[in-house]
């Protein structure tokens, strides 16, 4: 059984600084996920050479793979660093378990691991991703709603916008304006919703723009990497149809 996690850590101050990497290793514990790991090196932040350095920036919070802050690149593979453990994303090397992290890089760098990801949440704004009700109101029952949609709002609702779609989607970059398809499937999540879909056609007025649904790519990397399981590929192609209707409503000139 291994004895030793080793650390590979990317390092950089500032996005634009000169970019190098830190080893540190710490004792291996059962079930230790790299969180646990990256807090062993804040207790005592010497490289494996021995040079005490700064320790490396990440961001945290949850704990349990529900705020979605934790995200970063883990032995090349993106994903939550609290949901990781250094027994399955390691890789053993006699005693020691050798783990590389780097930040995501669709997202603007602020420190070492940890990004910016702001850009999600200015996504959201642009696909309208909220219920238009302005104070709080007794509206009596909610209208019913056939099982499969209610089960689907479900799956979408569970996005905590951890960013690792728009990591791995290969449409995403500094040349194009693709919104990504968390904003996609929050879009849908809305859409559905008996009050939120009265935003509707201005959620889809966007979609048919570059920005929208037009310029993903159907890689399908999205569903692969998303740790919430949240069904992407299907409010794509659902949105795909949406917007089809609403451009050839809108080329009929009838009312929505």
């Amino acid at each position: 059984m291994p004895t030793t996690v080793r650390l590979k850590v990317h390092r950089q101050t500032e996005k634009g600084a000169p970019s190098y990497w830190d080893v540190f290793e710490v004792p291996y514990r059962d079930k230790m996920n790299v969180v646990s790991a990256l807090m062993e090196v804040r207790k005592n932040p010497k490289t494996a050479e021995g040079k005490t350095v700064e320790p490396p920036a990440w961001e945290a919070a949850c704990l349990e793979e529900v705020c979605g802050s934790c995200s970063m690149n883990i032995n090349g593979s993106i994903r939550q660093a609290c949901s990781a453990l250094i027994e399955d994303v390691g890789r053993r090397v006699g005693d020691t378990y050798e783990v590389t992290l780097e930040p995501m890089k669709k997202f603007p760098l602020v420190r070492d691991l940890l990004v910016d990801r702001s850009k999600m949440f200015e996504n959201l704004i642009k696909v309208r991703g909220w219920v238009p009700i302005d104070g709080s109101f007794d509206r009596g029952m909610a209208p019913p709603q056939d099982d499969h949609v209610r089960r689907l709002r479900y799956e979408l609702s569970r996005c905590m916008s951890c960013g690792c779609c728009l990591e791995a989607c290969p449409q995403v970059s500094e040349k194009t304006n693709f919104v990504g398809p968390a904003a996609i499937g929050q879009a849908l999540l809305f859409n559905l919703h008996p009050v939120g879909k009265s935003l509707a056609d201005e959620r889809l007025e966007f979609l048919t723009t570059e920005k929208g649904i037009t310029n993903c790519g159907n890689a399908q990397n999205c569903v692969k990497v998303c740790p919430k399981e949240v069904p992407l590929t299907t409010a794509i192609a659902e949105l795909n149809r949406q917007t089809t209707v609403y451009k050839i409503r809108r080329w009929l000139g009838i009312a929505g």
